[in-house]
């Protein structure tokens, strides 16, 4: 049975973690030292190896011949836990399991010892989604655990955690994965899987995955499915509905001289193409925020994602085109796509055009910006 690539080269280590080492170090060093929390919140978007660090650990402070704060993954206990036929150590999904129930029944067990290993070990992942009560249940037992218990919390939204439980846990924040750590990763995986990933490609997977080693695999593995063992440039943006760099610079040339009938002539195409006008949206958005930063600063390279003739055509465009003229559309880039979750997206997106094209239609400051550059 084919497994999915960010199941099948899942960590198994902290030494297999990329672009965390700040806490799979620390991490590390209380394993070896036996200075262990007895509840961790694991904190950051999506994809950047929360899961996989709390599975790591539940498996590490029960490993029989752990490594150097590494669990040796080969003992009952590591092989047990990776199978599931260890019932000590508990992965629950607030999302589904939110209610005071859920949370009573979990304290009522957790006060039992565990019968296979040294510690029982709770990864309740999504904890934001608990509800106030819920929260109130666990409370008391992350205050005063219980000597053989261990709690592992893991969320994408910190500000939905009650203060009163993050005072009771060590806090670990996950950063967002570099775009040439993901790049790297995604080569390596290319290469135990005896694919041909082109360079442009793979840097436009860990672009596209916004930091999140997960997502970068997952749209590798939907790009396998469509190929023959080649992954290009054109085979990722037409796979992730993406527009791609030359309709982009097209769009923006719209912008600049006014065209707005070439510019819904061009969205209309895209359409027609299949392609998803939220995410052209959030393109475009992503677009111009490299276009401020290029125009605004001398040497822009380290923080737009862009590289060789791309970033060679987006220099030119942001050259060529005045700093409110790029304000403006970022900021009617955003607008709109808050607006597209309530309205049809693309006659959104055409309005958005009609708006950038004819500033004088538009009363936003950023549009008034604009024409009053255009007096002057």
């Amino acid at each position: 049975m084919y497994q999915a690539l960010y199941r099948k080269y899942r960590p198994q280590t902290f030494s297999d973690v990329v672009g965390q080492k700040s806490v799979t170090d620390t991490l590390r060093a209380q394993l070896e030292t036996g200075r262990l929390s007895h509840a961790y919140l694991f904190t950051g978007t999506r994809g950047t190896g929360k899961t996989s660090c709390a599975k790591i650990l539940a498996k590490a402070v029960n490993c029989e011949h752990p490594v150097n704060g590494n669990p040796c993954n080969q003992c009952a206990a590591c092989r047990g836990i990776d199978d599931g036929s260890i019932l000590d150590v508990v992965e629950i999904d607030a999302a589904s399991n939110n209610r005071v129930e859920d949370v009573r029944a979990l304290r009522d067990e957790a006060v039992f010892s565990p019968a296979n290993v040294n510690k029982r070990v709770y990864i309740i992942d999504e904890v934001h989604m608990l509800s106030n009560s819920a929260f109130n249940a666990l409370l008391k037992i992350l205050e005063e655990p219980p000597a053989h218990l261990m709690f592992i919390l893991a969320t994408t939204e910190l500000h939905k955690v009650p203060a009163t439980i993050l005072s009771r846990c060590q806090r670990h924040s996950f950063k967002r994965i570099p775009v040439d750590t993901i790049a790297a990763r995604l080569n390596y995986v290319a290469q135990q899987e005896r694919l041909d990933l082109q360079p442009d490609a793979a840097a436009l997977l860990a672009r596209m995955a916004d930091g999140g080693m997960r997502d970068a695999l997952s749209i590798l593995d939907q790009c396998i499915g469509r190929s023959d063992g080649h992954v290009t440039y054109g085979l990722v943006a037409e796979t992730a509905g993406l527009a791609g760099r030359g309709h982009l610079i097209e769009l923006a040339e719209c912008i600049r001289t006014g065209d707005r009938t070439a510019a819904l002539e061009k969205i209309d195409a895209l359409y027609k193409s299949s392609k998803d006008m939220g995410r052209l949206c959030e393109e475009l958005a992503g677009f111009f925020r490299n276009l401020m930063l290029i125009k605004t600063m001398k040497d822009a390279s380290g923080l737009v994602n862009a590289v060789g003739e791309e970033l060679e055509a987006m220099t030119k465009t942001a050259l060529s085109m005045e700093l409110s003229t790029i304000l403006h559309a970022l900021d009617a880039f955003q607008s709109a796509q808050s607006r597209m979750k309530t309205m049809n997206k693309r006659t959104e997106m055409e309005i958005t055009f009609i708006r950038l094209c004819t500033p004088e239609m538009d009363t936003s400051p950023a549009a008034l910006l604009r024409r009053i550059e255009a007096l002057e």
